[in-house]
């Protein structure tokens, strides 16, 4: 088993981060490179949360292997057996050899870090530019993000002179390297509390609040509200940006040399507006000769950049919309089911989707009104207290952990008891759900926040580039330090703890704080205790009462404005309701029509069908008789039946009476 436990959690993140982005992510529209990108950093950061518990099983057999060797000692199999206390140190399942985490951590670190620092920033710059050739694109990125490197080059180079003026200091490159890690992880544990403050708190009570039915439905009339009004204003920018390029579509011809950028422009607008445009084809100008201000590669570029971001936002608004109806009619419907006597769960509306075969066999409208109706909430409710007293031990370990004499951050205990009886798969469990929970709070703070327009990750494949390689970034910057506060938590990290002894090879990459006494003394210590500020400004919900009172629109129960948006969207969602009835009372009088007088048509024509074949084999049989004898009464029928044809009148549907005969306004007929 030595290492197939790394290998099988590799391969599981990966899966892991592809279906996230998957489902966040547009393979099929965007480009490869930033999908690449993105599943690189985020398959990274997971694998760093995944394999860091199976580092800590092995330090702890590391750790008991020296302790063994430095005293009289017997070999005994697959573990080490002390002499005098007969103290057996096990190897664990997960055990991994010496020399391969080092240079695992070695390259997943370095590579993140060239990700976040260097790549991302540079491919956000590429993917937001509206240039229309590859050389174009990277110039706009290098110009703007020369602000961007060029203050990390100022602020490194300013360092390095200090360094080499100021002959107190006596700094080698791995101390440089050291002060590097050092300073972009402070940047992110600034971070990382603002974000897990925020989580801590905001997941619990997301749960709790789930069960509340009456809640949802009300947050929910407030969101189709919300997203009605920034609905109606993507449409207006989209019309507004369409009518720009039109206006350019028809004074730039196809001879112009600017033409083909004109035309890259139309194929990322919309096919019903592409079509309205057109290309003008068939108007020959002679821009050569005729004096016309016609606009710049520049500007047209500038234009491509708000035709992608338009497109982008009017697409993801409807989509939302739709997902949103859906959610609203489906908890009208568990309010209405709450009441039912049968206890099965009716829809007001079918699924549009095809739905499989074995969920229907087992999740039968019986079995979706027992749990939607009565096991849910209180589902929901048992999750939301577990939640609950991990973010209390949380809380309390981030401001104790500190304290190795005696150790009060339950986390460290949990280990430590564990680690005397050498329980690694309770100290890997143990491990991997501290670390799972402090990634949920962290990652799930970074989807839902949403700065405006320019970041905010949608789901159903409606993420642009930017905001998708933004979100990387942010996972490459957090993971590092959000893992060394949990080897902090845990005393793992032997600069909390203060002991000598063996430490993890994650540790180890990072280097040893003490080159920057002050940070590894004072601000790693001592900043994360702000997180319980943070918990009760987020629990008495500050920061949503701030935009509020900002003209940020945000839900308060007890907020005149937001009792309007909810009788807003209360009514919008009626009339969706209403309008969707319609659409399918409509399509069940066709379907009726059609079973009804379906077999009637079939029979009929198949009578047609008979006639004539009887007709034909009629006509078949009167070919051998003489033809003269109906052959001037068959042409006098024929000339009469063409004169009656060429003085019909064609009728009148502006008279008075439409049953007349238009034949008999012919007296002499």
């Amino acid at each position: 088993m030595s290492g197939a436990a790394l290998g099988l959690e590799i391969v599981f993140v990966f899966f892991l981060a592809l279906f996230l982005l998957h489902r966040y992510g547009d393979f099929k529209k965007q480009h490869r490179l930033v999908i690449i990108a993105t599943l690189l950093a985020w398959y990274l950061c997971f694998l760093i949360v995944f394999i860091l518990p199976l580092d800590v099983s092995t330090t702890i057999y590391n750790r008991c292997k020296l302790a063994v060797n430095s005293s009289p000692a017997e070999s005994n199999g697959s573990y080490v057996t002390l002499a005098p206390s007969k103290q057996k140190c096990f190897k664990p399942w997960s055990y991994i050899p010496d020399g391969i985490m080092p240079i695992f951590w070695r390259v997943v670190y370095w590579t993140s870090q060239f990700l976040t620092w260097i790549l991302l920033p540079f491919m956000q710059s590429y993917a937001r530019s509206g240039g229309f050739s590859i050389t174009g694109k990277i110039k706009t990125a290098l110009i703007e993000n020369a602000i961007y490197y060029g203050t990390y080059l100022l602020i490194f180079g300013a360092f390095l002179i200090y360094v080499a003026v100021n002959p107190n200091f006596n700094l080698q490159w791995n101390q440089l390297q050291t002060i590097g890690i050092a300073a972009a992880n402070t940047w992110g544990l600034f971070l990382l509390v603002l974000l897990l403050g925020y989580g801590l708190v905001e997941i619990p009570r997301s749960h709790w609040n789930g069960a509340k039915r009456g809640y949802l439905l009300m947050k929910t009339y407030f969101k189709a509200a919300k997203l009605m009004t920034e609905k109606a204003d993507a449409e207006e920018n989209l019309e507004d940006i369409m009518e720009e390029v039109r206006k350019v579509s028809e004074s730039i011809k196809y001879n112009h040399p600017l033409r083909k950028c004109v035309d890259t422009i139309l194929k990322k607008c919309p096919t019903e507006y592409q079509e309205r445009m057109g290309r003008n084809m068939d108007d020959y100008e002679d821009f050569d000769e005729r004096q016309n201000t016609y606009p710049s590669e520049k500007s047209l570029a500038k234009l491509h950049k708000q035709v992608i971001y338009s497109v982008q936002r009017h697409r993801r608004t409807q989509v939302q919309w739709q997902i949103l109806l859906e959610q609203a009619f489906y908890l009208e419907d568990v309010a209405k089911n709450e009441s039912s006597a049968t206890r099965q769960f009716v829809h007001t509306f079918h699924s549009q989707e095809p739905e499989n075969k074995i969920i229907q066999y087992f999740y039968t409208p019986t079995v979706e009104w027992y749990w939607e109706c009565l096991l849910r909430p209180w589902f929901y409710r048992v999750l939301a207290v577990v939640l609950a007293m991990f973010s209390v031990i949380v809380v309390w370990s981030e401001c104790t952990f500190f304290s190795t004499k005696p150790v009060l951050s339950l986390f460290a205990v949990f280990i430590q008891l564990a680690e005397k009886t050498y329980n690694y798969i309770y100290i890997e469990m143990a491990c991997f759900l501290t670390i799972f929970f402090l990634s949920i709070c962290v990652y799930s703070t970074v989807f839902r926040i949403r700065v405006f327009n320019y970041y905010y990750l949608a789901s159903h494949h409606q993420t642009d580039a930017y905001s998708l390689l933004f979100s990387g970034m942010l996972f490459c910057r957090l993971t590092p330090p959000l893992c060394l506060n949990f080897l902090g938590l845990t005393h793992m990290d032997a600069t909390i703890s203060h002991k000598n002894t063996q430490p993890t090879a994650y540790t180890s990459i990072m280097g040893s704080m003490r080159v920057l006494s002050f940070i590894a003394d004072g601000f790693y210590i001592y900043y994360p205790m702000l997180v319980v500020i943070l918990c009760i400004a987020t629990y008495f919900s500050l920061g949503t009462r701030c935009l509020n009172l900002l003209g940020f629109q945000q839900f308060m129960g007890d907020s005149e404005m937001t009792s309007d948006l909810i009788d807003e969207g209360k009514e919008l969602i009626r009339r969706e309701k209403r309008k969707r009835q319609r659409q399918e009372e409509g399509e069940n009088r066709r379907r009726e029509w059609k079973e009804r007088y379906g077999n009637r048509d079939d029979s009929t024509r198949s009578r047609a069908v008979h006639t004539d074949q009887k007709e034909s084999s009629f006509s078949e049989t009167n070919t051998n008789r003489p033809l003269s004898k109906y052959t001037r009464s068959n042409g006098r029928t024929e000339r009469d039946r063409i004169e009656l044809l060429q003085d019909a009148e064609p009728l009148d549907f502006n008279a008075d009476s439409v049953s007349d005969d238009p034949l008999e306004s012919d007296s002499g007929r």
